[in-house]
């Protein structure tokens, strides 16, 4: 237990070897029950502050029940288009499966070290099928987020059964963190199906064939993300300012709180995602905004630390594959007469690695593939 364990926290490499080499991870090292933040989770005053919270703003919140009504397809596009972020209930997702998946987060990171070290990355690749990352952005040279993950590559049923963390030994009892997230995960595809088909007619994409269906959702990846108490949540953040490269994100989110979106590129305003029981948040990702030429839009977001609550949220990040190119799509081209594109063709794992070597950049990581004048 990490009780048991001597750290120097005065000394930062004792702290990085604790956390990141041994796989304790900061909720190991929040549970010592820290008085005063190390060192290297304290943020640049400019990355941590909000210099204004909009209070009375929120996003778009869209009931699914009727999803093929055109109303509701409408108002999917709409706020992909003005706000690329938006919530929507009634979706499909039974509420047990969602407490169930949010259950089995605590319960992985609840676990002992040596159990979660079994699944540390130790640097490998995003698309690995299993990776627990105890620490966050430790391959950067800055400020590391107050968070941990595991990530959780989706290929097949069978690969999940073979490969996530199984049925999980616990002090009295025994959970099935496996069954939990994969059951989530199975519970979200049509709903990322129904997304993806609205949002491509508006594109003029009105049949989605197997190569369009590689392109949008061919591949698709799971994160439990941990954010533990913070001794000093001012000094900090859970997750620095970024945009996500996916197609689209669908993220479960407790009821803590604490994602913020910013409300205009280029202006430090912010507005709160109030969790809504039984809600997904959809956000349209990097490469959906390259795909449809600027019409949907990727935006900027970040998690603040909280001093009183440890926190959980379950993304689902829906992409292209590696292998794939992306770029402005013929169909989205024809929406204008004479519309040019804006973006280069590029490979996405091409892209991916771009954005992983300029984590922390917020939104500047697209401008890798427009195309200057």
């Amino acid at each position: 237990m990490a009780e048991a364990i001597s750290v120097s926290l005065n000394d930062s490499s004792d702290v990085k070897d604790f956390v990141i080499k041994q796989g304790y991870g900061v909720k190991d090292l929040s549970d010592m029950g820290l008085k005063i933040l190390p060192e290297q989770y304290i943020q640049p005053l400019e990355e941590r502050l909000m210099t204004e919270v909009e209070p009375k703003e929120s996003i778009p919140v869209i009931d699914m029940s009727k999803w093929d009504d055109a109303q509701v397809a409408n108002s999917i596009c709409d706020a992909a288009e003005k706000w690329g972020f938006f919530q929507v209930v009634n979706h499909g997702v039974s509420l047990q499966v969602l407490d169930d998946v949010k259950k089995a987060t605590h319960d992985f990171f609840g676990l002992p070290a040596d159990e979660k070290v079994k699944y540390y990355s130790k640097g490998n690749s995003p698309f690995s099928n299993v990776y627990y990352v105890p620490g966050f952005e430790p391959e950067f040279d800055k400020p590391a987020g107050w968070k941990d993950y595991l990530g959780l590559h989706y290929v097949s049923e069978d690969d999940a059964s073979a490969l996530w963390p199984p049925v999980c030994k616990m002090i009295f009892f025994f959970f099935t963190c496996r069954d939990q997230i994969l059951e989530f995960v199975k519970g979200c595809k049509p709903v990322i199906n129904r997304l993806v088909q609205v949002l491509m007619k508006r594109l003029n994409v009105h049949e989605i064939d197997e190569t369009k269906q590689n392109l949008l959702m061919g591949t698709i990846r799971a994160n439990l993300n941990y954010y533990p108490i913070c001794p000093n949540p001012e000094l900090t953040v859970g997750l620095g300012r970024h945009s996500d490269f996916s197609t689209l994100t669908v993220l479960l989110q407790d009821d803590i709180g604490g994602l913020y979106i910013r409300a205009n590129e280029g202006e430090d305003k912010w507005i709160h995602v109030l969790p809504i029981n039984g809600a997904l948040s959809i956000n349209i990702g990097d490469a959906l905004q390259i795909m449809s030429n600027d019409r949907y839009k990727s935006v900027e977001h970040r998690v603040a630390a909280n001093g009183s609550k440890n926190r959980i949220s379950v993304p689902i990040f829906v992409n292209p594959r590696p292998q794939d190119i992306i770029g402005p799509l013929p169909e989205a081209l024809t929406n204008n007469v004479g519309e040019k594109p804006i973006y280069k063709q590029v490979l996405f794992s091409d892209y991916m690695k771009h954005f992983f070597s300029k984590g922390g950049d917020g939104k500047k990581t697209i401008d890798f593939v427009k195309i200057t004048n």
